[in-house]
């Protein structure tokens, strides 16, 4: 297993940590966290797509996506892409930031 891998390993098992207060499912288990790629430099792009184009906790949930993330070592960057939801190009720029 490469370094790359073994991040992407790590990112995933603490996004497991990351539950759904409506269906107390993590994200992962739900399928919210899509194309998730992992550079060697450490940087992570991928897409979160809530559950419905209209789900309450999508700013929420967002967030905690990305601070989860950000608190893995080795983690440099994140480029969030978020698709499926009605404000997804409001939520991109604002979760981005």
């Amino acid at each position: 297993m490469n370094n790359t891998e073994e991040l992407k390993n790590l990112i995933i098992a603490r996004l497991r940590l990351v539950i759904d207060p409506e269906t107390h499912a993590d994200v992962i288990r739900m399928r919210l966290i899509e194309n998730l790629d992992v550079s060697e430099s450490g940087s992570v792009k991928y897409t979160f797509r809530p559950s419905s184009p209209v789900c309450p906790i999508a700013v929420s949930l967002a967030q905690q996506i990305k601070q989860a993330i950000a608190q893995v070592p080795g983690v440099t960057s994140q480029e969030i892409g978020i698709e499926g939801y009605v404000g997804a190009e409001q939520l991109t720029l604002l979760i981005n930031k």
